[in-house]
This record gives structure tokens, C-alpha cells and sequence, in this order.
């Protein structure tokens, strides 16, 4: 059995989330010298990453330093494609970040990045497109099984370390229930894992369109840019006042539904300011706090973006549902496999996940802990992801533990309280996103 595999199904282990490192780390680069041996020969932009960096084999966990994609080359295409509809130039991008071949996908009559998916999706391709709060999405290409190996990691990590899926109670998402999107495939499995046939419900199953999310965002930015012209602006903001009410009212109508169901077990899951409505719902039917069933399992996060929300939005929460089960966990598109939160409140990682904590820059891994933590950029290499090279800088400033967590677990683990470091005007350079682009660009041009 390869050194992968094995690391791999230790997500099935009596404790896959608290390892000792000793059993984890020479496994962890001998599975990293494995993939990288093979995923060289199939993208050509990291062999020649690798060659110019002279990297020809993966030692240690320091080797994979520069071979990491930083996380903007997943929407490095030129924005010209999009707006001109090349979809034929946009298969080649996607190519170079590929395992598989896409440039054979028929993409004639594709109007939008939705067709443009879906063309890729009826060819094998399952692409994941990020919300694009810069003014572009990322695509990110997912082979056919790579969503079997995410669903047996989730079935592990969903409700640990307090309960287990067991396809026994209802499941609520304040979502869609389709689309692109790693958020939505996340409920996907959830409500796949947690409930019985037929009680799955979603706030809509109108499906997410990528193609409406990048012209909101792209129109954001240049509203904050100044370039907006006065009519898109009126559009817009009419548009959004629009779409907000009729959001309101229907996660009225959602939470009516789930504010019967209080008192059995549930699992439900949304945004914050989704959470307030149901508070807000709550109170008109004169439900009181902490009137749930304590067995519940309640997911809040995200959507404060841009987004009024009082100051103490999360207490207000915490109290309306009380004593239930509040699971969380760290991740991203980028990543199959789900960091999870333990009784500490610490991130852990599992088995095939391995975790660098590297310089801001992102070219150097740092190893020196003052009182056993260092603070750096997350990166990380997904051994479960098979349809493109798994490792990736991200944008996120967190602060690892290297020791034993409080919770009597083995580490590394991350701390809450992490951010983006491109946050309060903070430099969020990083050192290989240039090189990796231009690679990119050099290989779109002879294709």
C-alpha cells in the first residue's frame, strides 16, 4: 500500500484527528515524494516549477516549500476570455492546472460560465467555483472520484467530536440546494450524511448561478473602484434591495418549518444574518431561548461581508439556541479535506491533510514555536485531491500549536481566531504567485 492511501484511510481510524506525530510526519513526506512524482509528469506548469526551482524530489516537508500553487492561480485566466466567451481558451487554461485532458470538451453554443461547467461536468470534469469577492471566481477541477474520498472523510468529520452522521435526523440548509460551489456541495453531504430519505430541505432549489455571482462581484469592485457608471449603480442597488427582500421572507417561510421541528434532534446550518431571522421569527411567535432540542447540531458562519449585523450577533445567537451541539471546522474550495474544531476550541487536521506553516511570503516553512506556536501563512498539501496538484498557499493568517492540544489530543493544531492577511491593509504578497502565473501564461500560449 503507498504511503498516500495509507495516511488516507486512517481517516477511518478509532482517532483520525489526533495521530501522534511520530506515527504521521515520515509517512506524510514519503506520501508527498509519491504524489509529486506522479502529478510532475502530468502538469507540465509543476514540472517546470519544479525544474526551476531544482526540486526533482521530495525530501522533506521544507522541499514542497516552492512547489506549492499560490491560491490566485485558480483564477489567473485572462478576464477576456470570460467577457469575449473564448470558452475554447478557457479549457486550455484549465488544462494547465489539470490532471485529466479538457481541451477535448465541446464548448460549442456555451453562452455562460454555467454552460461552460456544465459542458465539463457531462465530460467527467467537476469543477468548484469560489464567490469571486475580488471581481473573479476560481475554478478548481475535480476528478470523478474525488468527491467518494471527500464524502469518507466528512463522514468522519461532520459533528465530531460529539456526534456521528447516522442518517437519523432532519436536515435544514439556508442555502441551495445546487450549484457550484464548495458551501453548497458541503450541505450536499451533509444532508446526504445526516438524514433519512425525504428529510432534506433546502432554502431554494432555484441552483446558484456562477455566471450572476461574477457580474455582481465584478460590478463591486468597480463601484469601490469608482469606475460604476451612475445607471449600473441605480441597477444594482435597486437589484440588491430586491434579492434582499425576497431573502428575508423566505427564510421567514424557511424558519417556520424549523422552528417546529425545535424540539427533536436536527442539524441546521447557515449565515449568521440567516440565524437572526429565525431568532427574529422567533420572538413574533413568542419562542423563547434555548428552547431546542441539546442533542441539535447548529452550523453558523460567514455572509457578514458587506453585511449589518449587530455587534453582538454571535451571542445573540449562542443564546437563542443554547445548550445544542455547535460543531465547526477550518477549510476551504481548495481543500477536500475539513479541519475540525475539538472540545478546545483548536483546529485538527486529519491524517491525509499535511499542514505547513510557512513565512508571509510564503517561501519559507517556519519551524521555530516560542512556547510551542508560530504564527505564518497557512499552506497545505491534500492528499485526497486527484484532479489537480493538491497544494496551495493560502491567504490566511493563523497560528499553529506544534504540541499536545488541551483537549489531550496530539497536534499540530490551528487556534481560532484566524484571518486574512490581506485584512486592515496588511501585504498579502506572495512570492510565487507571479512565477506561477507567468508559467501559466507561457503555457496558454503554445497551446
Amino acid at each position: 500500500m503507498s504511503a498516500r492511501q495509507e495516511l488516507l484511510d486512517l481517516i477511518d481510524a478509532p482517532e483520525p484527528f489526533g495521530r501522534p506525530p511520530e506515527e504521521i510526519a515520515p509517512l506524510q513526506v514519503a506520501a508527498a515524494r509519491e504524489l509529486f512524482a506522479e502529478r510532475r509528469e502530468q502538469i507540465a506548469v509543476l514540472r517546470r516549477r519544479a525544474d526551476d526551482c531544482g526540486v526533482s524530489e521530495v525530501r522533506s516537508l521544507a522541499d514542497l516549500v516552492p512547489l506549492l500553487f499560490s491560491h490566485t492561480v485558480y483564477k489567473s485566466y485572462p478576464q477576456t476570455f470570460v467577457e469575449a466567451g473564448r470558452w475554447d481558451r478557457m479549457l486550455a487554461w484549465l488544462q494547465t492546472l489539470s490532471v485529466r485532458k479538457t481541451t477535448d470538451v465541446d464548448v460549442e453554443g456555451v453562452a455562460d460560465a454555467d454552460d461552460w461547467i456544465a459542458r465539463l461536468e457531462a465530460a467527467g470534469h467537476h469543477i468548484l467555483a469560489t464567490s469571486g469577492t475580488s471581481g473573479k471566481c476560481s475554478f478548481l477541477n475535480h476528478a470523478p472520484d474525488d468527491f467518494e474520498r471527500k464524502l469518507r472523510h466528512w463522514n468522519r468529520a461532520l459533528g465530531w467530536p460529539w456526534l456521528a452522521p447516522g442518517r437519523d435526523r432532519p436536515f435544514f440548509s439556508l442555502g441551495p440546494s445546487a450549484g457550484p460551489n464548495s458551501a453548497i456541495e458541503s450541505a450536499q453531504i451533509g444532508a446526504r450524511l445526516w438524514a433519512p430519505p425525504g428529510d432534506a430541505h433546502f432554502l431554494t432549489d432555484d441552483p446558484l448561478r456562477v455566471s450572476e455571482v461574477a457580474a455582481g462581484q465584478a460590478l463591486r469592485k468597480r463601484m469601490a473602484e469608482g469606475s460604476a457608471t451612475p445607471g449600473e449603480v441605480q441597477a444594482f442597488e435597486a437589484g440588491a434591495a430586491g434579492r434582499g427582500a425576497r431573502m428575508v421572507e423566505a427564510v421567514r417561510a424557511f424558519a417556520d418549518q424549523i422552528l417546529e421541528r425545535r424540539r427533536q434532534p436536527m442539524v441546521l446550518t447557515g449565515l449568521w444574518s440567516q440565524h437572526l431571522t429565525i431568532i427574529a421569527r422567533a420572538r413574533e411567535l413568542g419562542i423563547p431561548d434555548g428552547d431546542f432540542h441539546p442533542e441539535s447540531c447548529v452550523g453558523a458562519g460567514g455572509g457578514v461581508k458587506g453585511v449589518s449585523l449587530p455587534p453582538d450577533y454571535r451571542e445573540q445567537v449562542d443564546r437563542f439556541y443554547g445548550g445544542v451541539v455547535r460543531t465547526s471546522g477550518y477549510g476551504m474550495t481548495e481543500m477536500a479535506q475539513l479541519m475540525v474544531r475539538c472540545e478546545a476550541g483548536r483546529y485538527h487536521r486529519a491524517p491525509g491533510l499535511v499542514m505547513l506553516i510557512l513565512d508571509p511570503a510564503g517561501e519559507r516553512l517556519l519551524t521555530d514555536a516560542v512556547g510551542g506556536r508560530v504564527e505564518g501563512r497557512f499552506a497545505f498539501l491534500d492528499l485526497a485531491i486527484e484532479g489537480r496538484w493538491g497544494g496551495l498557499i493560502s491567504g490566511d493568517r493563523v497560528t499553529a500549536d506544534l504540541g499536545v492540544c488541551p483537549c489531550g489530543r496530539h497536534g499540530p493544531t490551528l487556534l481560532d481566531g484566524i484571518t486574512r492577511w490581506s485584512e486592515g491593509g496588511a501585504d498579502d504578497h506572495i512570492g510565487c504567485a507571479g512565477t506561477i502565473d507567468a508559467y501559466v501564461r507561457g503555457a496558454l500560449a503554445t497551446a
